[in-house]
């Protein structure tokens, strides 16, 4: 599998290709958004780990070109901003995952690895619960006839619960699956702010609501 880093600390961009390479993997660098948007539209990455702060384009409007271009290949952002607002902006944007800076290279690896697993992972047949329609090839949903536009992060996030309808899901459960291996303090605000995202888009403007909350645990699926 090929990897592309875009990071334009020549030491953290070789460290991170040296560490890829010795677990097997190909990795190409780039050193600032525009080179690294061009490498991506040329070349056949199978995951993409992309710096936020860049010279000549950030990594936030990388990715929002990408997924504007439907160009769905992972991708993993660094930066040394960890705020919830931060990981939030950089998850809306496209990005499929966020580590902060600085990190252990093996934190790194477990996500690629991770993202990687996901990317390959058989989705399967068309998925329906109530009015709400997912097919998994197209990533698109719809709820009776009318097409819901999801972020990248919005999709995985209905994804989970319309594979587990009916089921009082904690927040722990929903990050160790829709995150994977970013559990970490800040996602218990996370989730809640998509869950917000996902009932605007959802529940507002329809006759019944299908996302709930537990009180004291978490989120349901559930056709009242």
């Amino acid at each position: 599998m090929k990897i592309l880093i875009v990071e334009d600390e020549k030491k953290i961009a070789n460290l991170v290709k040296r560490g890829l390479e010795a677990e097997n993997f190909e990795a190409d660098t780039a050193k600032d958004g525009e080179e690294g948007m061009q490498m991506v539209l040329e070349g056949a990455y199978s995951l993409v780990i992309l710096d936020l702060m860049l010279p000549k384009r950030d990594g936030l409007s990388v990715v929002k070109e990408l997924r504007a271009r439907k160009v769905m290949v992972p991708v993993l952002m660094l930066s040394a901003k960890d705020s919830s607002e931060d990981i939030v902006a950089g998850l809306n944007s496209g990005s499929d995952g966020y580590v902060a800076k600085p990190f252990v290279f093996a934190e790194l690896l477990a996500r690629v690895k991770a993202l990687l697993r996901r990317s390959q992972r058989e989705r399967g047949a068309e998925i329906r619960f109530a009015d709400l329609r997912l097919d998994p090839v197209a990533h698109k949903v719809w709820r009776k006839d009318k097409e819901i536009d999801l972020s990248a992060k919005e999709y995985d996030l209905l994804e989970f619960f319309m594979r587990n309808p009916n089921q009082a899901l904690t927040r722990t459960t929903i990050a160790e699956n829709v995150w994977e291996d970013q559990v970490f303090d800040s996602f218990t605000n996370i989730i809640d702010v998509y869950i917000n995202y996902l009932r605007k888009k959802v529940d507002r403007d329809a006759d019944k609501r299908l996302i709930h909350t537990v009180r004291g645990v978490g989120y349901i699926l559930k056709d009242e």
